[in-house]
């Protein structure tokens, strides 16, 4: 890994209309608000948070499967935002996205050979070529190539997902944003998953956005971490630093609630009091005021800036 960018990612936002009914005045939902990081070449980021924090908004726009209300988004130097159709489709190849639901993502009606070879057609790549690329993809993704002509409804939950990952790596992109891969898979499955995600990096060189709620997947496979909420990033850090010393209250309080596998060693839990405030009415100044422990005045009222405390460590709250 280095710290050469691949993304870049400033002032990123999401906003969605939602209508409250027929009478009612429309609201907006802040998906996604001001959110700034980059994405080093090699490396995994790791983005984790509460269920509606934004995160997988997040993986959709870098992906331009969603259109952004407002920021930048530069792959390789350059803004993809601005990109036409027509470019968009000729750099498509270069950054993949593996989704959650490895079943809903599969077309029923095509089988493992069509799914994986759909994106080799696209581009134009010759047809013996297509089925070395498809022969050699089921086999780093563990998939018996006799299992080819076979449908995504003949294969466990696990075995979709490798499908889908193969599919995503079939044009050797650059970037991939794996969006809670595992969050489907059974629990004996999901470690095996995400060792071949591991592998594959390892093989294919690229680079990932790795979205997931679960956080000791996201300590173990991460190299940075950044941690949202209520679709802001409230700290951003290389993995064993947020780990062993989060700053951010919020941060912290995740953490604690981490099962500690050693029964001698305790950890003391910092309860969260309250509910997640609806994205449509966020808090004014700092999103997590209405449930941290250690709110001010200045805490309410303005909006604490997202700043590097030392090195690579990025952290956006007024009392550290």
């Amino acid at each position: 890994m280095t710290t050469e960018e691949i993304v870049r990612v400033e002032g990123l936002k999401k906003y969605f209309n939602v209508s409250n009914g027929l009478f009612k005045k429309k609201s907006t939902v802040k998906a996604v608000d001001d959110i700034s990081f980059s994405v080093h070449k090699g490396e995994t980021l790791g983005i984790v948070g509460e269920s509606g924090c934004g995160k997988s908004t997040t993986g959709r726009l870098l992906m331009r499967l969603l259109d952004a209300t407002e920021g930048s988004i530069y792959f390789e130097g350059e803004n993809i935002l601005d990109w036409d159709k027509k470019e968009l489709k000729k750099r498509r190849r270069d950054f993949q996205m593996i989704f959650q639901d490895p079943f809903a993502s599969l077309n029923p009606r095509m089988t493992v050979m069509d799914i994986i070879e759909e994106p080799l057609v696209t581009v134009g790549m010759p047809k013996k070529e297509r089925k070395g690329r498809v022969h050699k993809l089921l086999k780093d993704v563990g998939i018996p190539e006799s299992y080819k002509d076979r449908y995504p409804h003949e294969f466990s939950g696990g075995q979709r997902q490798r499908i889908g990952i193969a599919r995503a790596l079939a044009l050797k992109p650059k970037f991939i944003v794996a969006d809670e891969p595992v969050a489907a898979l059974d629990v004996s499955i999901q470690a095996q998953v995400i060792n071949l995600l591991m592998d594959l990096q390892e093989e294919y060189n690229f680079t990932y956005l790795f979205i997931a709620h679960d956080l000791s997947v996201v300590q173990y496979i991460s190299d940075r971490v950044g941690v949202m909420y209520l679709g802001q990033m409230m700290e951003l850090a290389e993995s064993d630093d947020l780990y062993d010393e989060p700053l951010h209250p919020y941060t912290q309080a995740l953490l604690s609630s981490i099962p500690v596998p050693d029964i001698h060693v305790k950890r003391e839990r910092i309860p969260l009091e309250g509910e997640v405030p609806s994205p449509d009415n966020p808090p004014s100044g700092c999103r997590f005021h209405t449930r941290c422990p250690i709110a001010t005045e200045q805490c309410r009222r303005e909006v604490p800036a997202f700043r590097e405390i030392k090195n690579g460590h990025y952290v956006a709250c007024h009392e550290v």
